[in-house]
Formats: structure tokens, sequence, C-alpha cells
């Protein structure tokens, strides 16, 4: 029989008649002859109200019982649902991380699958039992509740779907897919029918928030297909699969943009080998994500490096820099909380030249300076003033016609376009 993972975020389980919509859609599922396996989030906003909460307890919560704590926002969302489908006349079994089998490392608040030993899963399967998991959770070696980090419950969701060899995995949430930017900023964005697992996971570490970087990982290292759809219609969404030579390609398949990013400056460091490894080591080391990296051309001996980071770590960061910095004996540390990046993706992007100078000169046009460039062979990206991102957002989309369905098409140049 068949299996499909359906995981639905906390919007969808939002409340009690949001709840009995989700099981009535997993039902219809169910009776169509497929296995069903179900991930959900925590309701609505609880997460957020489960953080607020342990802040009025604790200055500093420990990372282990704020998991233990975070953890129940989940376990409370897939018993409600299990009870929900039980009241369709369906047989639901609700299982949380731990019980369906995920193993993780030891890294609480942010930790990573290691391994998915989901026997008690299939077996409700088996027995004809919609499953229904907690997402966002597992255990540790030591037996120690997990979480793993924000939208987790997609990585859960997908590492399911890769054990359970299931046909696909559905991503339920409260857009219709996956869009050429945010509907919020350009009202005229157009929902993308697929996308690459190489193109989404772009899109996803540049800041589109639809899809969990390690989800995505982890669907393009076992090639399991994902449906990012609505949990309110039953229109189809965007499908997210392994790339094909007969892939319709588009040279620009989406704008990602992120307002969460800090600029860190690091200025007269000393142009030695093994500098840069020392900095970005100990930075690794400390656990703070770095992104986009740029270094000037040395002179005299000296030279500057600038790197983003986000912008909720750069008060754990910040010390760790300044102690890094008098070692190597850089002259002075500077950090810009007001910055924001915004990254064209797309697979035709390789074959086609002239991408990267058409976003620069719309950007120009704009009044938008550019302030560090990052480039891959199908991503390009470039941090901005933030108050400056929606403008940027809107300036390239309208230049390269997103709003348009064009494949392989070839981008007008500016002197070439009406700028009437």
């Amino acid at each position: 029989m068949a299996c499909v993972v359906q995981k639905f975020g906390g919007t969808s389980v939002g409340n009690a008649d949001r709840i009995k919509h989700v099981a009535e859609r997993v039902v219809r599922t169910a009776d169509e002859g497929r296995s069903v396996c179900v991930v959900v989030s925590a309701m609505g906003n609880a997460t957020d109200e489960l953080i607020e909460l342990a802040a009025r307890v604790s200055t500093r919560p420990h990372p282990r019982e704020l998991d233990m704590l975070l953890t129940a926002g989940e376990r409370i969302a897939m018993a409600l649902l299990s009870m929900a489908i039980a009241e369709l006349g369906r047989e639901a079994i609700s299982f949380t991380g731990s019980q369906a089998g995920i193993l993780t490392d030891t890294a609480h608040g942010r930790a990573r699958i290691t391994e998915v030993r989901a026997h008690r899963v299939e077996e409700a399967l088996q027995q004809g039992k919609i499953a229904i998991v907690a997402g966002f959770q597992g255990v540790s070696p030591e037996a120690h509740v997990t979480t793993l980090g924000r939208g987790g419950s997609d990585t859960t969701a997908v590492a399911l779907a890769a054990t359970l060899v299931a046909e696909a995995c559905e991503i339920y949430t409260d857009v219709e897919g996956v869009y050429t930017a945010d509907p919020r900023i350009v009202p005229l964005a157009r929902k993308l029918n697929v996308l690459s697992h190489v193109e989404m996971l772009e899109l996803s570490a540049a800041g589109a928030r639809v899809l969990m970087v390690r989800a995505v990982e982890y669907a393009r290292n076992y090639g399991i297909p994902i449906h990012v759809r609505s949990s309110f219609t039953d229109a189809p969404g965007t499908w997210v699969k392994k790339e094909t030579e007969t892939m319709e390609k588009a040279i620009i398949s989406g704008i990602a943009h992120d307002s969460s990013e800090a600029k860190v400056t690091i200025t007269g460091v000393p142009d030695r080998p093994g500098i840069a490894a020392q900095l970005f080591r100990t930075l690794a080391t400390e656990g703070i994500n770095v992104d986009m990296i740029v270094q000037n051309v040395a002179s005299e001996g000296n030279t500057d490096i600038s790197f983003t980071v986000p912008r909720g770590d750069l008060d754990s960061a910040e010390p760790v820099i300044d102690a890094v910095a008098k070692q190597i004996g850089a002259r002075k540390v500077a950090t810009d909380p007001d910055v924001a990046k915004i990254s064209l993706v797309g697979a035709g992007m390789r074959t086609h030249p002239g991408v990267a100078a058409q976003m620069f000169e719309t950007l120009a046009e704009a009044g938008i300076n550019i302030e560090i460039i990052s480039t891959s062979s199908i991503r390009i990206s470039c941090v901005v003033r933030g108050d400056k991102i929606e403008r940027a957002v809107r300036a390239v989309h309208d230049a390269f016609r997103l709003s348009e369905e064009f494949i392989l098409e070839e981008v007008p140049s500016t002197s070439a376009r009406d700028t009437g």
C-alpha cells in the first residue's frame, strides 16, 4: 500500500475547528487507499507562548528543561488530532518524537536527526491505523528530550517520509505553495509549479520561510518529493523534487529576502595564512553561523573582512569576535544590525550570463547600494540597507518580469527596458 506523509503547521491546527478540518482531510486521504503518517506542529502561537512563560520564571532557562517544556505544544496537537480522527470513524494513534524513533544528537534547541527507528509507526500503519507524530522533537543518546529548532516539524516529516519510503511528503501550510517572492511585498508574485531540491535549498537558505533548510537537505539526500500546499484549499501547490534533464528551467525561479541578519566588519586584519581560519573556526565552535563573507584585497600587510551572522546571535557573537580580533592583532570591529539580504535563485542562471549585471543595474536604478555580494552557480545574493529591502525585492521582481511565466527566456537588458 502506498504511503504518504502529511505535515500540518501551527496555523493549520490553530484551533479546534481547524483540527477537525485537518482530520477530515487526513481521513479523506486514507479513504483513497493510502497509508497515512501525519506530522503536526504546535497549535498556533503555542511555542512562542511557552517561551514567554519560561522567560517569566527564569532569566536563562536551562536548555534541557526548555526543550522539555516546548515539546508539550506538539504533544497537545497530536493528541487532539488523533481524537478528531477517531471521531470520524478511523483508528489513529499518536506518538511523541521519541516514541516514533526520532533519534538526535545532544544539541538542545537545535538538535540534528541522526537516525530514525520508526518501528512503532510502521507497525501502526501495517495495522491500518493513521499514525500521528509530534514534529520538532526527538530524543538524544542519553534519553533526553530534544528539539530541532524553528521549522523542525518539516525535518521530522521528511525524515519519516524517507524511512517509510513514502511516495511523497506533503507540507500543508497557510499559503498555496512557493512564490516568486513574498506575496506580502509583491502582490503579483506568482506561485511556482515545480522547483528542484537545489533551487529550494538556495531559496530557504536565503530567507524564504516556506521550508526549513535542513528539511530540504534531507529531501535532496534521500530523493523525497515534497508537495507544498495550502491546508485550506484542494488546489495543487508547488512540487519540490529531484532535478531532471526534462525539468523546465526558468532563468530565475524566485527571490528570497532575509531581514534577520547583521553585518560584522573587522578592519586592519593581518594578511597572513591561518588568520581567517582562526576567526571562523572560533565562531563555529561557539555555534555561530556565518553566512556571507567578503575580504578586501590586502594593502600594506593588512586587509578587512566583512561577514553576516543572524541578528539574534549578534550579542553572543560580539565578545567572541572582539576576543579573536585582539588575538590576531586586528585594528577594529564594527557591527551593523540594520542590513538585509536579497537573493535571486534559478537553475537557468548556470547557462545564461548577464543575470548578475541586470540585478546590480536594477538596484542601482532604485538608488540601493550593495554592501556585500555572494554567489553560487544558481544564486546571487546582495546585502543592502535594511530599510530598503522591500523596495529592492519589488524592483528586482519587476525587472526580471517574474509575475509572468517564462521558461529559458532571455532577460531584457536595462537599456532595452522601458524606464519611463
